[in-house]
């Protein structure tokens, strides 16, 4: 099962990230397609308003407004029944089935299982199980929304490079878009529209 967190209000970059386009695709719809690879079917967590760009993949309102990523995450769980989901964010251009197919491989067994690329972890480019989700809801509860901070509580698997076994341009696949920058070099990197030199994307998971 796979869900594409797609709520955000994108306030760095000035406009939605979820709608950029390219190669005749949003961004929502590139992420879509890439968990279908991979998975049986993926849900899209956001507002209706997205139905028009989520390909074949049904929408699911955020069971928690205003809580961020880890309401989203909490909402993906509770709306299926298999023991985990591949979840990810709608503004990886680069993501790579390889990579998230190994990611998956690695999942059984623990609560979350998150990547570790460049020595960074990459929650918003993770696999959270069932077994997650009491934890999750007690975070929420608390008011505390930091993704991470639910982690010391659960059983995590961390998956390095050497893990999964991808390099080169499969490691990209947790590099997000975050300011009008980043996404030029998005642009350049597909051969759409040059980008100053110097500019890179973000790898913060989120």
């Amino acid at each position: 099962m796979g869900a594409v967190l797609a709520g955000g209000q994108s306030r760095r970059l000035g406009r939605d990230k979820a709608l950029l386009s390219l190669e005749g695709r949003t961004l929502l719809e590139r992420a879509v397609v890439a968990l279908e690879a991979v998975t049986a079917r993926v849900i899209v967590v956001g507002p209706p308003e997205r139905r028009p760009f989520t390909g074949a993949a049904d929408i699911v309102p955020d069971a928690y407004p205003g809580t961020g990523p880890l309401g989203a995450i909490a909402t993906a769980l509770e709306a299926v029944a298999t023991p985990r989901v591949l979840v990810v964010a709608c503004d990886l251009p680069f993501l790579s089935a390889p990579f998230l197919d190994r990611l998956v491989s690695c999942s059984k067994g623990w609560d979350i299982t998150v990547p570790l690329v460049a020595g960074r972890t990459h929650q918003l480019h993770a696999v959270y199980a069932q077994s997650a989700l009491p934890a999750i809801r007690r975070q929420l509860t608390s008011g505390d929304l930091r993704v991470e901070n639910v982690f010391p509580l659960l059983r995590v698997r961390y998956v390095d490079e050497l893990d999964l076994g991808v390099s080169g341009a499969d490691l990209r696949s947790v590099w997000n878009v975050n300011t009008p920058e980043e996404w030029a070099y998005v642009q350049r990197s597909f051969g759409t529209e040059p980008a100053e030199d110097g500019e890179r994307l973000s790898a913060s998971g989120g």
